[in-house]
């Protein structure tokens, strides 16, 4: 990693003096540091507790450009981690971490963290194979007090750790810092309502990223923040609560004349309704406002909740002109920007949203729902096509499930666009208000099997055994995108729950078909014949079923669905072959491979069965391909295993 921002005219680009002593605005001009001069010298936060408070917004304009040139090299998320720059840097500077526990929702807004806590030249290899994660992690390091990369499980964790520290007797502090999307998951809520009544110290900071920074958020609500972290204000409240305690009316009076007071310059006291103390809204970029309040928040006894409002891609010009474009960006030129692509293969999330589009003009019924993944589920083009038919219900996975069933029961024909890995947060609704009733919903399941630089927590490995046991549940497994599109328009025709399951990127380039016809549900297809082996493949393993075939002259048979499987085919190959070979990008256990065995068991057929899937590991992050060769679900790694099975 070079040690010099500022090159390739980034450093145009570069907002200046970001958490200075005048607290800095976004978009202000000045150049980015030259040299990282503070941050080379920052292995740990001891080393930033040891520096001049003054010295604060040098290093913060640095640890911005890092991310940067960082983010520019190895591809990752980018406007999240521009805006916690200087609240990473104020929390680590005021609390003594890592005995003091952090715990960061989702996760993607931890760069600065990692670049902070020792993880610096580690950035290099930031979600490669071998390097470090995109996520906090336990394992990686003891500043990582909590493994996350899906939403909303901070403040649970972050109480559990501190109501575990009370029990034992330890004194620390115990902050959960959650972004204001995943404040829309109900599970947020719970653990404020629970936290509420435990009497115990946890700080909760709302990183607001989406709220501009008004007037109001200026020097008289910093003053007012200090005021009411501050301890005269708390021991005058308490001492109010005493005397005024005894006399109900006036108590009653007082405590209006406080809310009035508050609310002319904050939010609502709903957080105080959960029986936190609320504080803010402070500019999170703004270190004098930060280091003073949490300092005396510091101090305070009891749940505290701090609102700080912060900017997406705060400092660098292009991320805030379209923070959702920089969001999650691959490699590109820091001072260019993203460049988009033209031409290549369509993704399967494109050839999802075209099928939307077009299937919404035929059929009047159709709404579609996502919970907060508009881009990645690709609904951009059918938000603004049919706006009155598109939900984004926000990160609450549970409602969306439940809320597309409300809608089937009016005769409306929902399609849900999720990622695999998230719907696992809905399946107890999936079961209960979908399943049971037999609800036509259509589940687009994006994301499914390895996806490469997320790792573990996003991979979509488990949904095919977590669907297939599912009464009424149908399950396809397109190989292909005019397949993938295809499938899409026959799970949209019946009228039953269905998943359609598809790989994140493009696929093997097969240009999906205008025309939709239905499919026969249940029935698979042979696409080559051979000797002795047979490789039943399932999705997006066929391509590289069909290559390991022409080594050994199997046969390959693309088996489409996974529930109900094609239990007549696969009795047939298994009569006619010496050895049956499934293969999908799934977990073997309990996978298609599983459906197939269980079919022929069923049918009293006993076969040899190779069953080549997912480990029974978590599969960790890097380039898809490399990580599928590892795990030997590639050609080569097909044949190795045949091979092996067949002792030639």
């Amino acid at each position: 990693m070079t040690a010099v921002a500022g090159i390739g005219g980034i450093s145009d680009l570069m907002g200046g003096q970001a958490g200075g002593q005048a607290g800095g605005q976004a978009g202000a001009a000045a150049p980015a540091a030259a040299v990282y001069e503070l941050l080379k010298t920052i292995n740990d936060p001891a080393d930033l507790r040891r520096l001049d408070r003054k010295a604060l917004g040098q290093l913060a304009e640095e640890l911005r450009s890092f991310v940067v040139q960082s983010v520019s090299q190895t591809g990752g998320h980018l406007s999240s981690n521009l805006g916690t720059v200087e609240l990473t840097i104020a929390l680590h500077y005021v609390f003594n971490t890592p005995d003091d526990r952090i715990v960061w929702d989702v996760g993607h807004q931890t760069y600065p963290h990692k670049i902070l806590t020792g993880r610096r030249e580690g950035m290099s290899g930031l979600r490669m194979l071998g390097g470090i994660s995109g996520f906090p992690r336990r394992s990686e390091s003891v500043y990582d007090t909590f493994g996350t990369a899906h939403s909303s499980t901070s403040i649970s964790a972050a109480l559990g750790m501190a109501q575990g520290s009370k029990l034992k007797g330890e004194k620390r502090h115990c902050i959960a810092v959650i972004g204001d999307g995943a404040m829309s998951a109900g599970m947020a809520f719970e653990a404020l309502n629970n936290a509420g009544v435990m009497e115990t110290d946890l700080l909760v900071i709302l990183n607001d990223n989406d709220m501009s920074i008004s007037p109001a958020v200026g020097a008289l609500n910093r003053y007012l923040a200090r005021l009411l972290s501050g301890h005269f204000y708390a021991v005058a409240k308490k001492a109010s609560e005493k005397v005024l305690g005894g006399m109900p009316p006036l108590w009653h009076l007082a405590k209006k004349v406080e809310e009035h007071a508050k609310g002319m310059v904050t939010p609502s006291t709903l957080f105080e309704e959960f029986g936190f103390n609320y504080l803010g809204p402070i500019d999170g970029h703004d270190l004098d406002a930060l280091i003073p309040t949490l300092k005396n928040i510091r101090a305070l006894k009891g749940p505290q909740f701090l609102h700080v409002i912060t900017k997406k891609g705060q400092g660098y010009k292009l991320a805030e002109a379209d923070p959702v474009l920089y969001h999650g960006p691959g490699r590109f030129d820091p001072a260019e920007g993203i460049k988009t692509a033209d031409g290549g293969k369509p993704a399967y999330t494109q050839v999802f949203g075209d099928w939307l589009c077009d299937m919404a003009r035929i059929d009047s019924r159709l709404v579609a729902i996502t919970p907060a993944m508009r881009e990645g589920s690709g609904l951009v083009r059918f938000a603004q096509a049919f706006p009155e038919r598109y939900y984004d219900v926000g990160i609450a996975e549970q409602h969306a499930v439940t809320f597309a069933a409300g809608l089937a029961c009016e005769g409306l024909k929902p399609v849900v666009a999720i990622y695999s890995t998230f719907l696992q947060r809905g399946y107890d609704q999936l079961i209960h208000d979908v399943c049971i009733q037999n609800l036509p919903i259509v589940f687009a399941l994006d994301r499914s099997g390895v996806v490469g630089a997320d790792g573990a927590t996003h991979n979509g490995a488990f949904d095919i055994a977590y669907l297939r046991c599912l009464p009424n549940m149908v399950v396809m497994t397109p190989s292909d995108e005019n397949e993938c599109r295809q499938m899409l328009y026959t799970a949209f025709g019946l009228d039953q729950p269905a998943a359609v399951r598809y790989p994140r990127g493009a696929g093997p380039g097969v240009a999906p078909v205008k025309e939709m016809r239905a499919l026969p549900v249940g029935r698979g297809e042979v696409r080559r014949q051979g000797k002795r082996v047979a490789i039943l493949a399932f999705g997006s393993m066929l391509a590289c079923a069909l290559e390991a075939a022409e080594a050994i002259d199997a046969t390959v048979v693309n088996m489409r669905f996974a529930k109900p499987v094609d239990d007549a085919l696969a009795a047939d190959i298994a009569r006619t072959h010496e050895l049956v070979v499934t293969v999908e990008e799934h977990a073997a256990l309990g996978g298609a491979g599983s459906a197939v065995a269980e079919a022929l068991a069923s049918l009293g057929i006993a076969a040899p069965i190779l069953h080549l899937g997912l480990p029974d590991r978590f599969i960790d992050h890097g380039d898809a391909q490399q990580l599928l060769a590892r795990i030997g679900l590639d050609r080569d790694g097909i044949l190795k295993s045949i091979r092996a099975r067949l002792d030639v």
